[in-house]
């Protein structure tokens, strides 16, 4: 029996889609015996760092990818009618390289090019695309559509433009077959498309729920999603039920006449080593004019700031400001303390409406002094 990696994933964070938890995704992968696995939910990657850590107690090993929206045209381009057709492609990074070009590839998609979803195209696909491996995607993939469409050339072309940018050795051609006729019918060119052109070809199955019976309340997040009724007959809705975390046996039964396509995904989850680091901080440095010693600045600032809150009685409470500073010095969060200072500041003077503090926060006399909060700690005697 040929070993397989599911390698298109949706889980609870493909939202109002993905029915399956991440949880229950790894207990089933490490039930049916699979080494590996991989979370490529729509758009978005707001699960990795809970998959990853899941998929690690487990002993099964984590592939970080995403399922990314790629604009017909310029993600900047925003013309109803148009843009808002994107085609599905499926990145996994295969590196630290490739996953840092995978957050900025995602965040990118929701900072500039969010049009109904969050959108790369290809100019910056090609320029983030060091270390990651990319798989056609399903139907909604732009090679499957065109072939849907009748036009075999323009797929070829499609094809052979994702090659060029990620490379033939990163690029695969991905088969499904989840009983849609149309999946049956544009296979064959698939392989011929990635035979014509020298890349590699991967079984996938579109798992968006756990198992077979789950079928039903996939439905109904969809129903909530497109607001519509399952009495609805007109409402987008999965043909067949079919999109739940198949078993090696299965995939096996169902692409037996091409082992190529099952052996790859298991080569391409060995190819993927991505590890997080939970045991420092990933915190940026703030920048500070004229390369002045943070702390020296945030001191600064704080003084100034004692100053215009307290005037005359600011001397009344400078012990507890530097006890304040000193326990944030020890802590390693001053650079935190000036980016928070630094957008509030900026918030405030451009209109943008900012709470006066919540929490352990208002109880920060350094806070009160950057003008980050609004609530004097002495007058309410704040710890």
């Amino acid at each position: 029996m040929a070993e397989f990696v599911h390698l298109h994933t949706h889980t609870e964070y493909s939202l109002l889609d993905g029915e399956a938890s991440i949880s229950k995704i790894i207990s089933r992968v490490k039930e049916l015996g699979m080494k590996a696995a991989a979370i490529t939910d729509h758009g978005a990657m707001f699960g990795v760092v809970d998959f990853y850590k899941k998929a690690k107690e487990s002993g099964i090993k984590p592939v970080i990818g995403c399922e990314v929206y790629v604009a017909p045209f310029s993600m900047h381009n925003k013309v109803q009618g148009v843009d808002n057709k994107s085609s599905h492609l499926i990145l996994l990074a295969e590196n630290d390289a490739g996953y840092k070009n995978l957050i900025y590839l995602v965040s990118m998609a929701y900072i500039e090019g969010f049009y109904y979803k969050p959108r790369v195209d290809m100019e910056l696909l090609s320029k983030h695309s060091e270390g990651l491996i990319a798989l056609s995607a399903c139907l909604g993939g732009e090679i499957p559509k065109k072939l849907t469409a009748g036009d075999y050339e323009g797929a070829l072309e499609s094809a052979k433009k994702y090659a060029d940018i990620f490379g033939r050795d990163n690029f695969f051609i991905e088969l499904q077959d989840h009983g849609i006729a149309e999946q049956k019918r544009i296979n064959p060119l698939l392989i011929k498309i990635a035979r014509e052109i020298g890349v590699g070809i991967v079984a996938t199955n579109d798992v968006h729920y756990l198992l077979r019976e789950d079928a039903r309340y996939q439905d109904v997040l969809m129903c909530i999603q497109t607001e519509k009724t399952v009495n609805d007959q007109d409402r987008m809705k999965f043909e067949t039920n079919e999109f739940y975390l198949k078993s090696q046996e299965e995939m096996e039964s169902i692409f037996s006449y091409i082992p190529e396509a099952l052996e790859n995904t298991v080569k391409i989850a060995e190819r993927c080593n991505v590890d997080f680091d939970f045991s420092t901080r990933h915190l940026p440095a703030f920048d500070v004019p004229g390369g002045e010693d943070s702390f020296v600045f945030l001191k600064k600032k704080c003084a100034e700031g004692l100053r215009k809150r307290y005037g005359d009685k600011a001397c009344d409470h400078e012990e507890r400001l530097e006890y304040e500073l000193s326990i944030i010095k020890q802590m390693g969060f001053v650079d935190y303390f000036l980016i928070v200072w630094d957008f509030i500041r900026y918030a405030k003077e451009h209109g943008v409406m900012v709470g006066p503090g919540r929490g352990s926060a208002a109880g920060s006399i350094v806070s009160y002094s950057l003008f980050i909060t609004d609530i004097d700690p002495i007058k309410y005697g704040l710890i």
